[in-house]
């Protein structure tokens, strides 16, 4: 695993819907529900919290949970450009890039997750780790927007699975 990349990896989805949808998708509080994340939580530069139906804004922090799973993430938006870039903080300093683009009919979803440290902790739960969450909820995202099917498992009587 000489040559093996633990600081970054991309993801890359094609999804059959309008690149203004997707952006929205990535950017309200309201649209992360529908295929990320339990409780999505935005603030404004002065700590104020955001209506859910607001796209979010360079400097502007979160708060987000998961279904099953009692810790809050923080970060904050590094870059929101209003159209086809979005850059946040993730699991500390990490970062990840959000591309959109159009090919066709579709959107193609470019997530770069970069900045990760090398201790065998972040190696193991952030570069392997994520890359495993990214692969199933950029999945997600494309049957939400394509078919309306949400796959998260949101029963907490399951052990912890590949869709949560």
């Amino acid at each position: 695993m000489e040559n093996f990349d633990w600081t970054s990896f991309t993801k890359k989805i094609a999804i059959k819907a309008k690149l203004s949808d997707i952006y929205n998708a990535w950017t309200k509080a309201s649209e992360l529900e529908k295929w990320f994340l339990e409780k999505v939580s935005f603030f404004d530069a002065n700590q104020e919290l955001i209506s859910k139906d607001q796209n979010v804004s360079e400097g502007y922090a979160y708060e987000w949970l998961w279904y099953l799973y009692d810790d809050k993430m923080k970060g904050k938006i590094i870059s929101a450009n209003g159209k086809d870039h979005l850059q946040f903080t993730f699991e500390g300093e990490c970062l990840v890039d959000v591309i959109l683009s159009k090919t066709n009919d579709y959107t193609i979803v470019e997530l770069r997750h970069h900045n990760i440290p090398t201790d065998d902790y972040s190696k193991q739960y952030i570069r392997l780790g994520c890359s495993n969450g990214w692969h199933f909820y950029l999945t997600n995202l494309k049957s939400v927007c394509e078919g309306g099917l949400d796959l998260r498992n949101k029963d907490g009587n399951l052990n912890p699975m590949i869709n949560n």
